[in-house]
């Protein structure tokens, strides 16, 4: 199957490096790597112009094509016509070199399946159930063998009766899925999210469906909105041998304000899409858990080193929050 990469970057250069690095090791290499870039210098392409690396066609676009879910979508208008995957990574991601082989395997192997994510190794909590051991089901989260601790936000919610009543990477009617992704089984799960840092699309998807234009900027949660649309046309799928490290590089984010704000708005709206009418019980849970999660990050304040960023993230949750109550 022929297949494309588009990479949207936004000044990391030496990120994009590691990961086209990464990318030149893989057993199966992409018939073309398109990179887009948003930056507002000329540092990413000079980092590429030294390093000759394959199939890879640079665009680097102005100020009204800037923004995560813009750059996806000029990218996808250059793709090439005889493509029939596209692969999206984050530009801070570094692949292990089966990676699209085992992407493909899996678009291949079931017809049915639009989309395919992998899982990041270095973000790995799972550890191998002990026998005889009790688990407090408050406290971990049990799959396949598998045991998973949970944080203090979820065991909260497990205490308050606010947990989410679906396994890894499925959306409850109340949004707040389950933070945890899948255990290394080797096996491919059926989901309803996927993540951006590593996602892959049937071609004919695009044809019918693009990236929202309701994203801006630094688009928190694009990818879980995109993936929740595209279950109109098959099923989306997580192959936990297609492995990856996420390494969240800091630059290139938006201030602590603007992402509390988009934390709760862009959160809301996802959940409308993938519940435009949701009953009082849906309501009270999300709202509720929004409150729990604001106030959890308010308390960061005094038990972090990091407390101007606490109390600005909180700020914009609150806002951000009033704003969705208003209209």
């Amino acid at each position: 199957m022929k297949f494309s990469l588009i990479v949207c970057t936004y000044l990391r250069p030496d990120s994009l490096v590691a990961l086209l690095q990464s990318v030149q090791n893989q057993n199966l290499y992409p018939d073309e790597i398109l990179i887009v870039d948003g930056s507002t210098n000329d540092k990413t392409k000079n980092a590429l112009e030294q390093f000759q690396f394959k199939n890879v066609n640079y665009f680097l676009v102005n100020k009204e094509n800037r923004g995560l879910t813009k750059q996806r979508n000029f990218g996808i208008t250059k793709i090439a016509n005889d493509s029939e995957i596209v692969c999206f990574l984050d530009d801070d991601t570094v692949l292990e070199e089966d990676y699209f082989s085992e992407i493909l395997k899996t678009f291949q192997t079931n017809p049915d399946v639009i989309g395919v994510g992998g899982v990041a190794v270095n973000e790995y909590k799972w550890e191998p159930q002990i026998e005889n051991f009790f688990y407090n089901p408050k406290k971990y989260y049990l799959f396949e063998g598998y045991a998973y601790k949970e944080g203090l936000r979820n065991v909260i919610r497990n205490y308050l009766g606010l947990a989410a009543n679906l396994g890894p990477g499925k959306m409850p009617a109340f949004s707040h899925a389950r933070p945890c992704f899948f255990p290394m089984t080797g096996k491919t799960y059926d989901v309803d999210l996927l993540i951006g840092m590593s996602m892959s699309f049937r071609k004919s998807v695009f044809d019918k469906i693009k990236f929202s234009s309701f994203f801006e900027g630094y688009g928190l949660y694009e990818d879980a909105d995109f993936s929740l649309r595209a279950l109109e046309f098959g099923k989306n799928a997580v192959n936990t041998n297609a492995k990856l490290s996420h390494f969240h590089e800091p630059s290139g984010r938006p201030n602590q304000f603007q992402y509390g704000k988009m934390v709760v708005k862009n959160g809301w709206y996802v959940w409308r899409i993938k519940n435009p009418n949701p009953t009082l019980k849906d309501r009270f849970k999300w709202h509720s858990i929004t409150a729990l999660l604001t106030i959890l990050r308010f308390s960061n304040i005094f038990t972090t080193t990091k407390r101007k960023e606490a109390f600005t993230d909180t700020a914009g949750r609150i806002v951000g929050w009033f704003q969705i109550l208003i209209k």
